[in-house]
């Protein structure tokens, strides 16, 4: 016979089964505005006859905002762990509904927009994002700097390293399916929270959206929690580190490629440019443009591996054949040419030193030889250990 505590189970069981949202607020000494932003939430619910919860991920309040939640209907989730991102995760985690929708407590965001998200969600989206510029921004909602510069600079730069499809990347009225929030997997521990959603859902493909939202003043009379530069050096580092192509391996190859067109050039003697003739000065620039981007090309690779193995990146097929058909034995073996390559022609100059008494000439035609050959000594070895520590990282526990 079933008893009445395991009966009540299954009805809560039940009830939480049939939600189709969580509305999740993070909080941190939020009484003067979080009734507005639960209300708005609720109100909205009730009038599309969505079924859904409004969660407080509280974060450690002392002001009452428990009290002020719980009062209206709300679910309280105390987070222990402080900072946004963490009561974000406290409160997603203890969300029951199929899809959450995320915003801060301040009444900044419009939680009365709802329905837009829950719409764009219903028709399979993984990730709808809100839009500021679209929907309007008020007067004094926003700092200039962050209004003119920073938002617009740093979600352009997302759109060029993921391939992300928002125009507001900083936006935190969001919504998410919870299946889809699970498979994100992440890790960030500040406010670079929202552009890492981004950046991995861009990363996996997921199905990605936007709608227009407002963005007021907020109600609060306090200072926000933001700090200006540190969230924009966060969200910057964060991107700059999901993305090891754009830091390593593309300007890595523009130097080797813009290198090696000047040693080609030089190799054979002075080139004179807009009046200005570049000799063996400049070969040897060129020579250390070829091995620094070569070195920051292999770092881009091995940044690649160590992304997909730690989980970061999903796999890739086209980056697996690559490493498959840059085995370490052509690896030993392009680099042992170099070598060999290198060292004649390191040897070619000493003999002529040799045979002219051991006295030179011309100075300078012995290193238009010796830089090169040095390129491809120096080459050789960064090929020789590139393909061991690209095998070293392969390799399965």
């Amino acid at each position: 016979m079933a008893t009445a505590e395991g009966l009540l189970a299954r009805a809560d069981d039940r009830a939480a089964s049939a939600l189709e949202i969580s509305v999740v607020m993070p909080c941190l000494n939020e009484a003067e505005t979080l009734a507005v932003c639960i209300g708005k939430a609720q109100k909205a619910l009730r009038e599309q006859s969505i079924a859904g919860e409004v969660i407080v991920a509280d974060n450690g309040s002392t002001d009452g905002s428990q009290a002020i939640a719980t009062g209206l209907g709300a679910r309280v989730v105390p987070v222990e762990k402080k900072g946004y991102s963490d009561a974000l995760r406290g409160g997603i985690a203890a969300a029951r509904g199929r899809y959450v929708l995320m915003g801060d407590a301040d009444d900044s965001y419009d939680f009365s927009h709802l329905p837009l998200f829950v719409a764009q969600l219903r028709q399979g989206y993984d990730l709808v994002v809100g839009n500021r510029f679209r929907g309007g921004i008020a007067p004094g909602a926003m700092r200039p700097l962050h209004r003119y510069v920073g938002v617009p600079i740093m979600s352009r730069i997302a759109q060029v390293l993921f391939r992300s499809p928002c125009g507001d990347h900083h936006c935190g009225l969001r919504a998410f399916s919870k299946d889809a929030f699970e498979r994100l997997d992440l890790r960030a521990s500040g406010w670079e929270f929202n552009s890492e959603m981004i950046a991995r859902a861009s990363l996996l493909r997921m199905r990605i959206t936007e709608v227009p939202t407002t963005l007021a003043p907020d109600g609060r009379g306090r200072p926000p929690h933001l700090r200006t530069f540190d969230a924009g050096w966060q969200h910057l580092r964060m991107m700059l580190l999901y993305s090891p192509r754009w830091i390593f391996f593309y300007p890595g190859m523009a130097l080797m490629l813009a290198g090696a067109a000047a040693v080609g050039l030089l190799a054979t003697g002075p080139r004179t440019l807009f009046g200005i003739t570049f000799n063996i000065v400049s070969l040897l620039y060129a020579a250390a443009a070829v091995l620094l981007g070569f070195q920051a090309v292999s770092f881009g690779v091995l940044g690649k591996i160590a992304a997909i193995r730690q989980g970061i990146h999903p796999d890739d097929p086209r980056f697996e054949r690559f490493l498959r058909g840059s085995s370490l034995e052509a690896g030993l073996m392009t680099g042992t040419v170099l070598v060999v390559v290198g060292t004649i022609g390191s040897l070619w100059p000493f003999f002529s030193w040799s045979m002219q008494q051991f006295h030179l000439a011309h100075p300078q035609e012995a290193l238009r030889t010796s830089i090169p050959s040095l390129i491809a000594l120096a080459l050789g070895f960064q090929v020789v250990l590139s393909s061991f520590f690209v095998s070293l990282l392969r390799l399965r526990r």
